[in-house]
């Protein structure tokens, strides 16, 4: 019974594309027409650079937090403040002057710290927000190693040589 549903249905499917086809000739084409979704998109001007996208802190060891700080600039033509930064986790923190207003052509800092409690390797996105709803993600990775719970044991065989 499942079977001939299935086919069935599959032809049902076939007659309603060629029925289409045979209604509207256009049908699947574009012949040059702007959809209206197309039409209702609002053009946001490009205005916050960043100097850079990524930072690789390398290898940190356990327990021992690091941070690096990203410059944005204004590029578009009014200012703006950075209205949210936000990490993607709590290991992550950034901050920033929330109640600097950006000119154009200026710059900005966000210090983002990275707490490196768990070892292993880490990326970790941090959201910018800014002009309302404007995003830009930018990314810190590395990796932790584990460092050793004691220092290392003292080399009694040296010692007892040089007695």
């Amino acid at each position: 019974m499942k079977k001939i549903l299935l086919i069935s249905g599959i032809c049902f499917s076939a007659i309603l594309a060629n029925a289409q086809t045979a209604v509207d000739p256009h049908a699947g084409h574009n012949h040059g027409a702007t959809s209206t979704a197309e039409i209702a998109k609002p053009v946001m001007e490009e205005s916050l650079a960043l100097t850079e996208v990524e930072y690789n802190f390398g290898k940190i060891p356990q327990g021992k937090p690091v941070t690096h700080s990203f410059q944005v600039t204004n590029i578009g033509k009014t200012p703006f403040k950075l209205d949210n930064v936000q990490a993607s986790c709590g290991c992550t923190t950034p901050e920033w002057d929330k109640e600097k207003v950006i000119a154009p052509g200026e710059k900005a800092t966000i210090t983002v710290g990275y707490n490196a409690a768990a070892e292993g390797p880490f990326t970790k996105p941090v959201t910018i927000t800014y002009n309302g709803t404007q995003t830009k993600v930018m990314n810190i990775k590395g990796e932790v190693w584990k460092t050793p719970a004691t220092s290392a044991p003292a080399n009694t065989e040296v010692n007892e040589l040089k007695n």
